[in-house]
Formats: C-alpha cells, sequence, structure tokens
C-alpha cells in the first residue's frame, strides 16, 4: 500500500465504521474526488475534532485532486482537537507574496505566491504559485509549489505543478528542529 493510500486510511478512519468504509472505497475504485467529499462533510456532520496534521493533509489531497477550492471553506470549519502540531493550515488568511527571491527567482517571475501551510517550528512555508488571469482572479491551478522562509520573502524550494504531496513531504521534512 503506497503512503498516500496509508494517510487515507488513517484519515477515513476518523469516521464511524461505515462511513470510514465508503471513504476507503472511493480510494480503491480511484474516485478521490468524491471520497473527499464523503470525508469532509463526515467531519463536519459528526463534528468531528481534528488535528492540524490532518487538516493540513486533507487539504494536499484536495489540491493533489482538485478540489482544493471546493473543500477549503469546509476543511477549515473542521473542529481542532488541540493536538499540537508543528505544520498548520494557513489557507484563506487573504496574503499574497508578489515577488519572492532565491533559487527560483526567474521561474517564479509573474506570479503570485499564496500561503497554504506553515511550519509553526521553524517558520517556513508551503505556497501555491499562480499566475493571475486577465480578468484578475489567480489561476484555478497551481504552476509551482514553494517553500520559503518565514518572512515569505526567499523561495528555499521549488516544485513543478503536479507535485503537491511532494512539496508538502519536502516541508514536514526541512524543518531544522527535530521533531
Amino acid at each position: 500500500m503506497t503512503d498516500d493510500a496509508v494517510i487515507w486510511n488513517r484519515l477515513a478512519a476518523l469516521l464511524p465504521e461505515a462511513e470510514a468504509q465508503e471513504v476507503k472505497d472511493c480510494w480503491d475504485i480511484g474516485e478521490q474526488e468524491a471520497g473527499l467529499g464523503l470525508l469532509v462533510s463526515g467531519i463536519l456532520g459528526h463534528q468531528v475534532p481534528i488535528s492540524e496534521m490532518a487538516r493540513a493533509q486533507i487539504s494536499v489531497f484536495a489540491e493533489t485532486w482538485g478540489e482544493r477550492e471546493t473543500l477549503t471553506p469546509q476543511i477549515l470549519q473542521c473542529r481542532d482537537d488541540g493536538t499540537p502540531d508543528h505544520l498548520k493550515l494557513i489557507e484563506g488568511d487573504g496574503s499574497t507574496v508578489p515577488e519572492a527571491t532565491g533559487v527560483a527567482e526567474q521561474d517564479l517571475a509573474g506570479l503570485v505566491l499564496v500561503p497554504w501551510i506553515t511550519c509553526t517550528r521553524c517558520g517556513q512555508v508551503l505556497m501555491r504559485a499562480h499566475a493571475r488571469e486577465s480578468w484578475g482572479d489567480l489561476s484555478y491551478l497551481a504552476r509551482h509549489y514553494v517553500i520559503t522562509t518565514q518572512n515569505r520573502a526567499i523561495v528555499l524550494r521549488l516544485f513543478p505543478a503536479d507535485s503537491a504531496n511532494v512539496a508538502f513531504a519536502a516541508l514536514q521534512h526541512a524543518c531544522s528542529y527535530a521533531p
């Protein structure tokens, strides 16, 4: 079983057994989008408190399967279980970074960085890099994922558009503080 499937099943286990099985079945048959909807609505419906890490992992799955814009408002409504985690979803605070310097400055020219997940230990931030569309909104899909310094001004690592999971894993392991 892949790491993603293990994480998916662990998140599904937050729900009552019958609903958890439905979410697991969605993974097995390749219906992750439907499974994410069931997972998030089940967590909200049963008022299941979740950790910040679980919230971030759900958001990464939602990003990977094209459901982030739809599910983020609900993910942010999930009750916090109070578990101290070093990764925290910061989606939806409305902030953006118009320019950043560092290893990927040329690759990010003209893109807007949107803060997504932060490490509360070292302050590094995982961001999505979006193009600004002609009508003013940001592109639906991220063009890159980047890890920045705490002040969000220097890009430390750059990841391609199809690497949300890889970028998240890098943030998990990038922290210079011991777990």
